[in-house]
């Protein structure tokens, strides 16, 4: 494969990643934090492996270097790689919240979840989650702290409602917060903030919740996985938190006419394709369909109709 590498500095020791998930570019972002314990914050996909390893090793950082591998969830576009880079970097911890952890050990149930999902694109999109020893890994509950030395700290803080294993990490350094996919995803090309609320564990209330407590951080800059920093905090966190009511009030009026989810699809396709530049006339189509491809409309439909369902 074409492990050529896109680096991005981005101040304060922190290094942006191209993953170059399933080839395309600009659609996963991992984050290395080039400190005394340097730290990699979402290694992507297992098929991204070599192109992060790659990166690393530009960067100065060989397979003892590495002190720690962290997850802001263990979803296979931020987590699928982990198993690979654990062998790669044999003294690195791999640290995630409690709720997912024990799935990086023994994949194989969050594996045959994905497959039923995505079927036999999931070898093109994200490969196979490899085992971590259950030894290198650790758990974080409410609040953790990761040593990235000299005084600097990653401090993860619980963020359900995109996920029940979901953290936020601030670094105490530069006050950036990775945000994972809680903010849902940011596409630099158009500044669009898009939910991202896939089955099973997606929650409204739980996903506000967050927001909120993400803005008490009063972080610098916000990290997107998908994709890259965004400096207008607020503005984003406010945005991100009205897309969310506006796609569930949608799929909820859809759900009370009695419609399929086909046609809740069509109906949050309506409302909200003015409300985003990446789906107006004259955008590049491609990048439309890259988007598409990592956060589907439909299993974000899906995602909201199993939360409305299982609620009320």
């Amino acid at each position: 494969m074409d492990t050529s590498t896109t680096i991005t500095p981005l101040g304060g020791d922190v290094y942006e990643i191209d993953t170059r998930m399933a080839g395309y570019s600009g659609i996963t972002a991992g984050y290395l934090i080039l400190s005394d314990r340097p730290c990699l914050v979402e290694p992507g996909t297992a098929g991204s492996a070599p192109v992060v390893r790659q990166a690393l090793t530009e960067l100065g950082v060989g397979p003892a270097d590495l002190a720690t591998v962290v997850v802001t969830h263990i979803h296979l576009d931020h987590a699928g790689g982990v198993g690979d880079i654990a062998e790669m970097y044999p003294g690195a911890e791999v640290v995630a919240h409690e709720k997912g952890a024990r799935h990086l050990a023994s994949p194989e149930r969050l594996m045959r979840s994905a497959r039923m999902v995505f079927g036999d694109r999931l070898d093109t999109l994200f490969g196979e989650l490899k085992p971590t020893d259950a030894q290198r890994i650790r758990a974080v509950e409410d609040v953790g702290v990761i040593d990235l030395g000299g005084g600097r700290r990653l401090e993860s803080h619980y963020s359900p409602g995109h996920a029940k294993h979901h953290v936020g990490l601030v670094d105490s350094q530069t006050g950036d917060l990775y945000v994972g996919d809680a903010a849902g995803i940011y596409i630099p090309e158009t500044a669009d903030v898009k939910p991202a609320t896939p089955p099973p564990d997606f929650d409204l209330d739980t996903a506000l919740k967050s927001l909120d407590r993400f803005r008490a951080l009063q972080p610098q800059r916000l990290l997107f996985a998908h994709y890259g920093p965004v400096a207008e905090v607020a503005d984003t966190l406010d945005r991100s938190a009205e897309e969310l009511k506006i796609w569930v009030d949608t799929v909820r009026n859809a759900r009370d006419e009695g419609m399929d989810l086909d046609h809740a699809v069509a109906a949050v396709v309506e409302r909200t394709k003015e409300r985003y530049a990446v789906t107006s006339d004259g955008i590049d189509p491609e990048l439309a369909a890259k988007y598409e491809l990592l956060s589907s409309t439909q299993s974000n439909v899906a995602g909201i109709m199993h939360a409305l369902n299982w609620n009320e």
